[in-house]
């Protein structure tokens, strides 16, 4: 099974977050895809936790290298579909490189993050371990 999977997902796992174990669980086995924004997003994500001082540098770079052990297949999306999911679904093109991300491979979409199941579901794609 391909699985597109987002930042919140990643981060949820990195951080060893509550929903770790059911993550992992639910993508074991999974070839896992993201758009090349994922990378972009775990630094914008991880420099925010350092500015609050919710962790330090020493912390965001042990971070990091967890996050290099996941086997993500990392795909270049394009500007032209994500621009029109944004204009569909009005979202922002980070939230929408994950739509068409999935759309494109033809799979599901595995996020924690609530609104993004929304417009995924609007949007017609399928999303993983999310009650609808």
């Amino acid at each position: 099974m391909v699985l597109v999977v987002d930042t919140s997902v990643v981060l949820a796992v990195v951080l060893n977050e509550p929903t770790k174990a059911e993550l992992v669980r639910l993508t074991t086995g999974a070839e896992l895809i993201a758009p090349l924004s994922l990378h972009w997003e775990i630094g914008n994500a991880l420099s925010a936790m350092i500015k609050r001082k919710r962790i330090t540098e020493a912390d965001a770079l042990r971070v990091l290298l967890e996050y290099q052990k996941i086997p993500i297949r990392f795909l270049d999306v394009p500007l032209d579909e994500t621009i029109q999911v944004v204009g569909q679904h009005q979202i922002y093109a980070y939230d929408a490189y994950f739509i068409v991300c999935a759309r494109q491979q033809s799979c599901a979409l595995l996020t924690l993050d609530g609104g993004l199941q929304a417009t995924a579901r609007a949007a017609h794609v399928t999303l993983v371990g999310v009650t609808p």
